[in-house]
């Protein structure tokens, strides 16, 4: 004859009471933080508005082009008092909303359509082509708690001719802006200021430039 094995009450309380006090326990453990999401930044509106009455020579603007550490969307600094040769490093939760050569691109064509009417290079008949290469953009800390923002480019202008171009002038402009904290926030803020500063540079420089008069591609073509 089979005999069958039960608990005693005492055992039955005291599986009950390990379970409550194991899910009281799992209850009290910290849960793991949820993954932050970077802070997605850009410029912010213009200074200037583009006036439909411009009536400067027309301008093509060719896509800026930059440098491989500046390809992505991180915001970066330099920590330049830790030696000359320090990389730039991206700060972990901050990201721009495009390339930085894309945002100055984008700065560069809103404040020169406000001096004169501004097209994509093939686009239209300008008689001024404008090339830009970024070489800096970046928050720059020359101590623990002194920082900048710093813009560098270079601006080549051209006048695209029947039979090849004609340089009109090449010139490196460059902006640092104190930042108004030592973190991505005040990075951005200074970088933003940094880049108007250049846009305005190069908007004068522009204006003082010789463009060929209308109708010097159709003289240069018949000599």
């Amino acid at each position: 004859m089979k005999s069958i094995a039960t608990r005693s009450p005492t055992l039955r309380a005291f599986g009950v009471l390990a379970g409550v006090c194991l899910l009281a326990a799992c209850g009290s453990l910290p849960l793991p933080d949820k993954p932050q999401r970077p802070i997605i930044y850009d410029f912010g509106p213009g200074l200037a508005a583009p006036d439909s009455g411009v009536s400067g020579t027309p301008l093509a603007l060719a896509p800026v082009e930059a440098p491989a550490n500046l390809e992505g969307q991180a915001v970066t600094y330099r920590l330049i008092y830790a030696g000359a040769g320090q990389q730039p490093q991206p700060y972990a939760l901050a990201r721009w909303n495009m390339s930085p050569a894309q945002l100055v691109g984008q700065r560069l064509r809103e404040t020169l359509a406000a001096q004169r009417p501004v097209v994509g290079v093939g686009e239209g008949l300008a008689r001024l082509e404008l090339r830009v290469q970024l070489e800096e953009f970046s928050h720059v800390f020359d101590a623990p708690g002194a920082s900048f923002g710093l813009v560098r480019l270079r601006a080549t202008a051209v006048s695209p001719l029947v039979r090849g171009e004609r340089l009109l002038g090449q010139r490196t402009f460059s902006a640092r802006h104190p930042a108004p904290s030592h973190d991505a926030p005040g990075g951005v803020r200074a970088l933003t200021e940094a880049t108007d500063d250049v846009a305005q540079q190069l908007m004068r420089w522009l204006a003082q430039l010789p463009v060929p008069a209308q109708g010097a591609d159709t003289l240069l073509k018949g000599s």
